[in-house]
């Protein structure tokens, strides 16, 4: 496969490597070896890390027997946190999967903070980045959107300059949603459906629109072969395409046609059925100049 550039193997390492302890801990089994793709060091890291927090502590020696086991975590909630940008809608769509593979709960937080106050921010840090590369990031990032995305339905957005006490409740909340309704492993066939629905609209869509092209351009050339006069024949280029964009909007809203054909009918195909339906409507328009 072509070598993925360092921060996408970086990104991809850590997900492993959560996904690997996440397995652990579920199991309540020794700690996980790494995984190929990340290094002896960070995995070492995320090891201790993990013990300093109890989650994973060294077990009574025993013959044979020479690493560690993990112990089950301490009474309540375990909140596993992934502080990044996560500047890509895609970026925290990965963590998602992994909470929806496992069943578990998943929520985001995100501080959305103006440009000015990033940098500012930034230049008091001992090791400032460019402001070029703020002002990149600022441009790229892409907050939650709960209107389109279903998955992205727990997230709080906090304007991270005036951080209050309602905040704190705010996120208290979040939180507390989100452990009671856990991600369930059957939305994914639920979220492929939509998928696939919207890919087979799309072609349907492009598919009618190259038809109804052809139609359009049959029809004039039978037009002109009937000595339909010029002034005419322009009346009748722009009644055709008013009517191939109303066909054209009715399939992407799924709506009824005009002959009565529902477009949600599994048993029609929905291109076919426009495009029949619109050469339908193409004659009676051309008749109405050829009969006058």
């Amino acid at each position: 496969p072509p070598q993925l550039p360092p921060w996408k193997r970086s990104r991809r390492e850590v997900l492993q490597g959560v996904e690997r302890l996440l397995r652990a801990l579920l199991s309540e089994g020794p700690p996980p070896d790494p995984p190929a793709a990340v290094s002896p060091q960070a995995w070492g890291r995320l090891l201790a890390c993990c013990r300093r927090q109890g989650l994973l502590a060294a077990a009574e020696s025993h013959a044979g027997a020479g690493r560690d086991r993990t112990q089950a975590a301490a009474p309540g909630p375990l909140y596993l946190i992934l502080d990044d940008n996560f500047y890509y809608q895609s970026m925290r769509y990965e963590v998602y999967q992994l909470a929806r593979k496992y069943s578990l709960s998943f929520c985001q937080l995100f501080l959305d903070c103006p440009v000015e106050c990033c940098l500012q921010r930034n230049r008091l840090r001992s090791h400032p980045l460019p402001d070029e590369t703020i002002y990149l990031m600022a441009g790229k990032i892409e907050m939650p959107d709960l209107k389109k995305n279903a998955w992205e339905q727990n997230s709080l957005i906090l304007k991270s300059f005036d951080c209050t006490l309602e905040d704190d409740e705010q996120i208290i909340s979040l939180l507390a949603t989100a452990l009671e309704n856990p991600v369930k492993q059957i939305e994914e066939n639920t979220e492929q459906k939509e998928a696939d629905r919207a890919i087979c609209a799309a072609s349907a869509v492009h598919q009618t629109d190259q038809a109804c092209r052809r139609i359009i351009s049959q029809t004039m050339k039978d037009a002109k072969d009937k000595n339909i006069l010029p002034s005419e024949m322009k009346s009748l280029a722009a009644e055709l395409n008013k009517l191939k964009i109303e066909f054209l909007e009715d399939l992407r809203q799924g709506r009824n046609l005009k002959s009565g054909i529902c477009l949600q009918n599994q048993y029609f195909d929905p291109a076919t059925s426009v495009i029949s339906s619109f050469q339908h409507e193409a004659t009676n328009v051309v008749n109405k100049y050829i009969l006058k």
